[in-house]
């Protein structure tokens, strides 16, 4: 694809494009949940067919704000690969731009250790607010931002009782129960859970998701658990596969163990999806890869980047008009808490009826 070409579009060009007025076209900018929906719908529609971007400088100047965006990006764990937070990246990165503003990535520690990266970012004005992911139990960051009236919001809960600040998240849970309903449906009776140690909110609320589906569908539960990856799948799915009276079916609780889990079904000399399902979650690119035609719980990305960063620009627009939620006639926090519906996609991995063609 070629460069996007430059051109001369005006905030004015764009409300006239539209036939909407100047100030239309900036609450679509800055606070969409104000603008009709079909109005905003045009309004993008001309911002797109104008290939306008705003002025990131000289709106700064007037406002005194830097429109950026922090994003830690936590250190990798070594042999460790998160496919779904580079895609969540991508999301914010465009949602961002479109708005107008860009994100700054940085990274730093984990836990109270790492709050002094955001300090130092705070203490020099280079922000005007965070985006979180990689949240985790008794994760500090919610509590610490909040007391200092930081604008955030995470992408993943805060896996407390009392939750602090804004987040956009996936059900987990909901998704585990597509996936043991697929194999129930399938005629599965003995499903097993491969799943992360206790402690982990994701891994909690995936293994929720399949405890409760069971006890619904009347299954005894199988449950194995361990760090997570693909030799700990292999692991755990020969474990349960040693059992005088083995699972049918595997339900993972990434797509990590879930590769680790058909490399131990191969390995007995069993074929995927005909003797023993697989079912993973992430649904990321290379599952859909031949010789792993895995099925997999898909998370809504990208409309969970988007929605993490209106969220995020709401509020920040609601401090800089200098006005609480209540005050605005928006009411902000209306939408501090957003859990979006995953969807199961269906391979040969589970439904050997779904076998993608071999290329002649």
């Amino acid at each position: 694809m070629g460069r996007r070409r430059r051109t001369n579009a005006t905030l004015m060009s764009v409300a006239a494009a539209a036939g909407v007025s100047r100030q239309t076209v900036s609450n679509v900018l800055n606070a969409p949940d104000r603008v009709a929906i079909d109005t905003r719908a045009r309004v993008e529609s001309a911002i797109e067919s104008l290939h306008y971007r705003p002025n990131r400088a000289a709106r700064s100047l007037r406002t005194q704000v830097s429109r950026l965006i922090g994003y830690c990006i936590m250190p990798a764990t070594p042999g460790m690969l998160n496919p779904v937070l580079d895609r969540f990246a991508h999301a914010i990165t465009e949602a961002a731009s479109d708005r107008g503003f860009h994100i700054l990535l940085f990274t730093t520690a984990g836990g109270r250790a790492g709050l002094d990266r955001y300090a130092e970012l705070l203490s020099q004005l280079t922000v005007d607010g965070f985006i979180l992911s990689d949240t985790v139990v008794g994760d500090p960051r919610q509590g610490w931002l909040t007391e200092r009236g930081v604008p955030f919001v995470a992408f993943g809960r805060a896996w407390r009782n009392e939750e602090q600040g804004a987040w956009v998240d996936v059900d987990g849970a909901a998704g585990v129960t597509l996936a043991v309903e697929h194999v129930y449906g399938l005629g599965h009776r003995r499903i097993a859970f491969i799943g992360w140690p206790g402690g982990s909110g994701v891994g909690d609320d995936r293994l929720a998701g399949y405890e409760s589906s069971c006890a619904r569908l009347g299954v005894t539960p199988l449950v194995v658990r361990d760090v997570g990856g693909i030799e700990q799948g292999r692991v755990l799915a020969h474990r349960v596969l040693d059992a005088p009276d083995p699972p049918t079916a595997l339900v993972c609780v990434s797509d990590a163990d879930a590769l680790g889990a058909l490399r131990a079904v191969t390995e007995r000399g069993l074929r995927p999806g005909h003797d023993v399902a697989v079912v993973g979650f992430d649904d990321i690119s290379s599952a859909g890869m031949p010789g792993f035609d895995l099925t997999s719980v898909s998370q809504p990305i990208e409309e969970a980047g988007r929605a993490v960063v209106n969220m995020l620009l709401s509020r920040l627009n609601a401090i800089e008009r200098g006005t609480s939620s209540s005050e605005s006639g928006a009411d902000v926090d209306a939408v501090a808490h957003l859990l979006l519906k995953p969807t199961l996609v269906i391979r040969s991995s589970s439904d050997p009826t779904t076998a993608m063609e071999t290329p002649r």
